[in-house]
């Protein structure tokens, strides 16, 4: 834990490796929807990465991390209009690794991260921030907006899109 608040690279991979998957199935078992489950895992280790500094030594790493899932899952269901089934809830899920952006965005530092960002549009950037800095809901970012919610939706997926490029394309040189 240590190492990965301090920016080792291969310390955060060691920790997503070791909890990714219990934080998915517990995704998919609460929503029953591997493609948010992902984006629910990609939205958690953001998040974790993000404040890793204020990580607090009171708590188990492990428990701070579900803590950070939990609230991810919480606010990603009070943001759903739709009620989902009870036997939707409850599937098992099949076991899949991340996604190429889920892992562009979680293996990578801070400081690559926030360089990144400051070569995205204005637009882009603003939404980014909103969503995984300041921690705003897709609904207070509509609002704050004055935008559809769908479009802030596809704003985002096409953010995070156009940050994983510009890290590959970093990393490239």
């Amino acid at each position: 834990m240590g190492l990965a608040s301090e920016g080792d690279q291969q310390a955060f991979e060691h920790l997503f490796a070791r909890y990714s998957e219990a934080i998915r199935r517990l995704f998919e078992q609460r929503l029953g929807d591997k493609s948010t489950a992902s984006d629910l895992l990609q939205e958690t280790f953001i998040k974790v990465y993000l404040h890793l500094a204020s990580y607090s030594e009171r708590y188990t790493f492990g428990q701070w991390i579900y803590t950070i899932a939990r609230n991810t899952l919480i606010d990603h269901l009070r943001r759903r209009s739709d009620d989902i089934p009870i036997d939707e809830r409850f599937r098992a899920p099949a076991a899949s690794a991340p996604n190429p952006e889920e892992s562009v965005i979680i293996n990578q530092s801070r400081t690559h991260f926030e360089a990144s960002l400051n070569e995205l549009s204005e637009e882009y950037r603003r939404i980014i921030e909103m969503r995984f800095l300041d921690e705003y809901s897709y609904e207070e970012i509509a609002e704050k907006l004055g935008t559809p919610l769908n479009t802030v939706k596809t704003q985002i997926r096409r953010a995070r899109a156009a940050v994983c490029k510009l890290i590959l394309e970093k990393e490239a040189k």
